[in-house]
């Protein structure tokens, strides 16, 4: 990655997000899932496929309307906040993160077992551990290396669907040597439709599943260097991934094959090729769903850990994870959500019917509740603000936004009513109740606590040491230093920590920049602070500290030596130094010093100009 301290560039460009767009939906839930969506629907599967694709074409229509608008890390998250308010945005953010660990820890597994097919004496648990790994280590080094590793799996998962569609294409219609034009699989087997229309409708259930990941693209474009673009160039290629990769090939295998062949359901594309005579069929398709599965790894590490990072930045996740590494990658959100999917894995190992399956069965319609508020918000939002502004813009609004809303709300209807997946919707529900809960107790913990009162001396202080962020340019603070240095006797020193989330860039900048961002940011309101004092003739001098503020003030104050220390933060409900007790904590570490909390209002950049 090149860039220097101070100007970081985006990692991620036109080529590797034009791929990551194309191969997002592409998983291991075709290559295996249509042999299972053929065999419980008939050949009529490739309907189911076409009627959830249609679904998930116009939420993605949905979604990029507002991130062409808007784009951001938090993408639809932010939107939810946006539309329906915190509570919303929190549960987008909880649920979707929840989503993708759980989703890390199952796509480790189910590597692991293709691993187990050429090493069968490795345990599962090892495999899959090893490839956890691997892609935790392709995610910690740059957002870059996670564009080109999603690139070359996205390439090749793409280059096995277009080989499949030339060869199957021409095995059909008869092109294909000894082979003559021949449809008859797909009647002669108890007809198109073999249990009734009734099958494709809760066919939808597990097919929509399969699709999930298209979203990805617009919170990878926040990352880009054309995000506006680079999202809506990610809509409007669902549609023709959809179409060929999903609905062709569905069509193909169950035109190929007859739909009640034993091996359609075990590993359909395998199954193909075997009909067509492709020598080593097996092993080429298993190292493609490899491929796919650590492509749907890599990806998800990547999505979770940055939900994480806007959790973080809205306060309502541990401030720690929106920190990032010198090359702009939020670390300690990539560990934390690669320890979930750690504790998936071990809990496969240990007790895969229960605990394993309620972790799988608590996350399985958690999806379709973060699309159906994206449906709901785009609505919302459109309403709100009109459409003359947007660039890219919603089909016959609001009609299929409604239409898509209520298909949503169908599926979940349909998965209740189905014995088998009945579970997953309660359990799923069950979680967003949880994360709802979570939602209110972080919100009483922010304002558990009355703002609190000075303690100050009585003697006049001749050094003060004076720790602010969003606040240093406030006029609360300024007009408490220039009291306390009303004699003109006092000398100041001003710390800004480097704090993302304090500084008001880590919600609105991708986690490659923020850093740039978090230094000029801060930079900005130091100068503007000591700009401001010395205007007033007050001897004041300061600099950026650590980005931990205890640790920033625990080093002012050994250098400076203070007599009194004035700390400035946002009401209680807004600030993070409040939540995590800063100023409590401060007086307990420096008993000797007076500290000063001042309660501040933040100055708009533009107003500082």
């Amino acid at each position: 990655m090149s860039g220097v301290p101070g100007k970081l560039e985006k990692g991620l460009n036109d080529r590797q997000l034009r791929m990551i767009a194309i191969g997002g939906v592409i998983g291991a839930g075709l290559f295996v899932g249509s042999g299972v969506a053929i065999r419980d629907i008939g050949p009529a599967a490739f309907i189911a496929y076409a009627i959830s694709g249609a679904v998930v074409i116009m939420v993605m229509r949905m979604l990029a309307e507002m991130a062409v608008a808007n784009p951001s890390t938090g993408s639809f998250a932010d939107y939810s906040r946006r539309a329906l308010g915190d509570w919303a945005g929190f549960s987008v953010g909880w649920l979707y993160w929840y989503f993708w660990v759980i989703i890390v820890g199952f796509e480790a597994i189910a590597g692991a077992k293709i691993v187990q097919y050429w090493l069968p004496g490795v345990p599962l648990w090892l495999c899959a551990l090893v490839l956890l790994i691997a892609m935790t280590a392709t995610n910690l080094f740059s957002v870059s290396s996670f564009g080109e590793f999603e690139f070359w799996f996205a390439g090749i998962k793409v280059a096995a669907i277009i080989v499949f569609l030339a060869l199957g294409s021409a095995f059909v219609f008869g092109l294909w040597p000894g082979k003559s034009m021949d449809f008859s699989n797909l009647t002669s087997h108890g007809g198109l439709m073999p249990y009734g229309a009734a099958a494709i409708t809760a066919g939808i259930v597990t097919v929509i599943f399969s699709m999930t990941g298209a979203e990805v693209a617009t919170i990878a474009a926040a990352e880009s260097q054309d995000p506006e673009r680079a999202v809506a160039k990610a809509a409007n290629s669902v549609i023709i991934r959809i179409a060929i990769f999903f609905v062709t090939s569905v069509f193909l295998l169950a035109t190929i094959l007859p739909w009640n062949d034993e091996s359609v359901s075990v590993s359909p594309f395998v199954a193909a090729f075997t009909e067509m005579g492709i020598p080593y069929a097996d092993h080429i398709m298993n190292a493609v769903v490899l491929t796919a599965v650590l492509s749907c790894l890599n990806s998800g590490m990547y999505t979770a850990s940055r939900m994480l990072f806007v959790l973080a930045a809205r306060r309502e996740a541990p401030a720690k994870l929106v920190n990032v590494t010198r090359r702009g990658v939020p670390a300690v959100a990539i560990l934390a959500s690669s320890v979930v999917g750690f504790l998936c894995v071990v809990a496969a190992a240990i007790s895969p019917e229960t605990v394993f399956a309620f972790l799988l069965n608590s996350s399985g319609a958690v999806i379709l509740f973060v699309y159906a508020l994206i449906g709901v918000s785009q609505i919302i939002l459109r309403f709100r603000s009109g459409s003359s502004h947007l660039r890219v813009r919603m089909w016959l609004f609001p009609v299929l936004s409604i239409v898509t809303v209520l298909a949503i709300l169908g599926v979940l209807l349909q998965m209740y009513l189905q014995k088998e997946s009945r579970s997953q919707l309660v359990l799923s529900l069950l979680s967003w109740a949880v994360v709802v809960g979570f939602y209110f107790l972080n919100k009483w913990y922010v304002a558990r606590r009355p703002v609190a009162e000075e303690v100050v001396g009585t003697a006049r202080p001749h050094r003060v040491l004076v720790m602010a962020n969003e606040t240093a340019n406030s006029a609360e603070l300024l007009d408490e230093l220039r009291r306390i240095g009303a004699d003109r006797e006092a000398k100041y020193f001003v710390t800004v920590p480097e704090s993302p989330i304090e500084t008001g860039v880590a919600a609105t900048h991708g986690p490659l920049d923020v850093r740039a961002a978090t230094q000029s940011a801060a930079q900005s309101r130091l100068d503007y602070t000591l700009t401001t004092l010395r205007a007033d003739d007050l001897d004041v001098d300061g600099a950026l500290g650590d980005y931990r503020p205890l640790r920033a003030l625990a080093e002012s104050v050994d250098d400076f030596h203070p007599d009194r220390i004035v700390i400035a933060t946002l009401p209680p409900d807004e600030s993070i130094w409040h939540r995590f007790d800063v100023v409590d904590r401060a007086r307990a570490e420096h008993p000797a010093v007076p500290v000063t909390h001042v309660v501040a209002t933040p100055v708009r950049q533009e107003e500082n100009a």
